[in-house]
């Protein structure tokens, strides 16, 4: 009888510049056995993210790149398959972090039992989960906006802006969604009600700008960075908030980028308007989730945060799937669904 395997999506070159379906291999290994005190578990949704870019080498990015040969890191949802552990039994549902793989092995410190009752599993990989985490952190600890004013949140549609898009209409804010494409705008305004969006990919861009912030900016949730910053730099209000969550525009490109240097504006915008810019990494911040899921949970049961998921089928197909995030081609949270082999 054939061993059962365990396949594993690996790194395989650094990225010059963005990703190519060909910096990754498929991989095949036996498959772990569990000793006293583990937990095996085979991954039945895996989450794929922008940050992941950054974790391939050659990017903008704080984080250390993963050697040539590792699995891509990131969080999954798994159902237990055998467990040597005494908190966790054989079809226990958890989200882990243990990437790019069909199986994982744990000593149960990194995973997170969730009921499949209470929501949909693929919840705790997006409004339940990190990407939720993120936009709640990113509000609620290094911004104050004030009620009534203009919160600004490029990448509006993705899976951490509509969250905090939301999360700031439902605290008195007017709040301005940046996306690209005209059913995101459309998505933005209609379904998540927000009070206005606009189109970057769109070619009156800087139009749509000055009718959506005749009264400037007051808080910004930045999710892109590059041009899509600079076009906001005129409309910062004194004493403007600023949090840089993300700078996907940037990811793959860690240098300067080409035309006109900025930098001297932005400095003088800064002095002179008293502007307050933060950022922050969600890893540091963990221990909050159980304060996220108290407010936030229940907002979502009663449909007052409303969520966009877009699935991709197979493991095969992660690697394409995952170039999407950078181009514009999903709406929502991105994951991958991965049948029982």
């Amino acid at each position: 009888m054939k061993n059962p395997t365990n396949r594993q999506i690996v790194l395989a070159a650094r990225p010059d510049g963005n990703a190519k379906v060909t910096d990754f291999n498929v991989v095949s290994h036996p498959r772990p056995i569990p000793g006293d005190g583990e937990v095996l578990f085979r991954n039945t949704l895996i989450s794929l993210d922008p940050y992941q870019r950054n974790l391939m080498g050659n990017a903008s990015s704080e984080l250390p790149p993963i050697d040539i040969g590792q699995p891509m890191p990131g969080p999954t949802i798994a159902v237990v398959e055998e467990s040597m552990h005494p908190d966790f039994a054989a079809g226990d549902h958890v989200v882990t972090w243990s990437g790019w793989q069909e199986y994982g092995l744990s000593n149960g410190a990194d995973l997170r039992k969730i009921d499949p009752a209470a929501a949909p599993m693929s919840a705790a990989l997006s409004v339940l989960g990190h990407t939720g985490l993120t936009a709640w952190v990113g509000l609620n600890k290094f911004l104050d906006p004030l009620p009534g004013g203009t919160f600004v949140v490029t990448a509006a549609a993705g899976s951490v802006g509509s969250v905090v898009a939301q999360l700031a209409k439902l605290r008195g804010q007017r709040v301005v969604g940046i996306a690209g494409g005209a059913e995101k705008v459309r998505y933005l305004k209609e379904e998540l009600g927000l009070a206005d969006a606009v189109d970057y990919k769109a070619p009156d861009f800087a139009a749509q700008l000055a009718r959506a912030l005749p009264n400037g900016i007051d808080t910004l949730f930045e999710n892109v960075g590059g041009h899509i910053f600079e076009a906001l730099m005129p409309y910062f209000n004194m004493r403007a908030q600023i949090v840089i969550c993300g700078a996907i525009a940037q990811y793959g490109f860690p240098g300067a980028p080409e035309g006109p240097n900025r930098l001297p504006e932005l400095l003088k915008a800064f002095l002179y308007r008293f502007i307050v810019i933060r950022g922050f990494a969600l890893p540091d911040h963990f221990d909050s989730m159980p304060d996220f899921l108290a407010e936030v949970a229940p907002l979502v049961a009663a449909g007052k945060i409303k969520y966009g998921e877009h699935f991709v089928d197979g493991f095969e197909s992660i690697p394409t799937a995952f170039l999407r995030l950078f181009d514009g081609g999903n709406n929502g949270k991105l994951i991958a669904r991965i049948a029982a082999p």
